[in-house]
């Protein structure tokens, strides 16, 4: 027999918002969206373009992004995602049963410095999307049985109350199926696969839209970040 369930009539204080879990790795796709690739001058990959954030790239909901100082930085930049958080062991998962490791989704900013990420990293990205804080997540994981369907739901950056990134996960090149095909080499319960950003980023504007230093807010659509800076 199942358990009965009940809502508690206690009312409980939140003092602290905090990323939804804490993933033991992050993996990341890069140039998943058409209209990203196009802005991007970059063809349209033939397989996903995976990299990775470490865990240590962790961060809460509200809490700053810190910018590092020992390897500086003047040009960080914003990138919201839709991200699936996976739950249970998964590894050579065919496409066909992709979606049965899935424990839900959730918003993901994949914060980058773009000078570290192109031009000091040697030719790798992870350095200039793995410091400290470059991973914020939202506070909500909304499981899969609510969301039948993650390739229609729309996404937006907010930058200082304007909206710099607003589109669809219809744009993906490559759907989730995929994402979780390509990547389970053993995905560990709770790992977070950040889908792929959309048009808009702040490296493509002109003037380009990018940060060093304090007093820029950017996030997704729910929560702004502020940018600061750490040691």
């Amino acid at each position: 027999m199942g358990q009965e369930e009940f809502a508690s009539p206690e009312r409980a204080d939140i003092k602290k918002r905090l990323a939804p879990v804490a993933p033991p790795m992050i993996w990341c796709i890069g140039l998943n969206y058409k209209f990203h690739a196009q802005e991007s001058n970059a063809r349209i990959p033939e397989y996903p373009v995976l990299f990775a954030k470490w865990p240590n790239a962790l961060q809460n909901p509200g809490d700053p992004i810190q910018i590092p100082t020992r390897l500086p930085s003047d040009e960080v930049d914003y990138e919201c995602e839709l991200a699936v958080v996976i739950g249970k062991i998964c590894k050579n998962v065919s496409k066909a049963q992709a979606y049965d490791y899935v424990l839900g989704y959730t918003c993901a900013n994949d914060v980058s410095a773009r000078d570290w990420q192109l031009k000091r990293g040697g030719s790798q990205w992870c350095r200039g999307k793995t410091f400290d804080t470059f991973a914020p997540l939202e506070p909500c994981l909304v499981t899969k049985d609510e969301i039948p369907n993650p390739h229609t739901l729309r996404i937006q950056t907010i930058l200082n109350g304007e909206a710099m990134q607003d589109w669809n996960t219809n744009d993906m090149i490559f759907d989730f199926s995929i994402l979780i095909e390509c990547g389970s080499t053993t995905l560990l319960p709770g790992t977070v696969i950040l889908t792929g950003t959309l048009h808009g980023v702040g490296q493509a504007r002109k003037p380009p839209g990018l940060s060093g230093g304090r007093g820029q807010n950017f996030g997704g659509d729910r929560e702004n970040r502020n940018v600061d800076k750490s040691n």
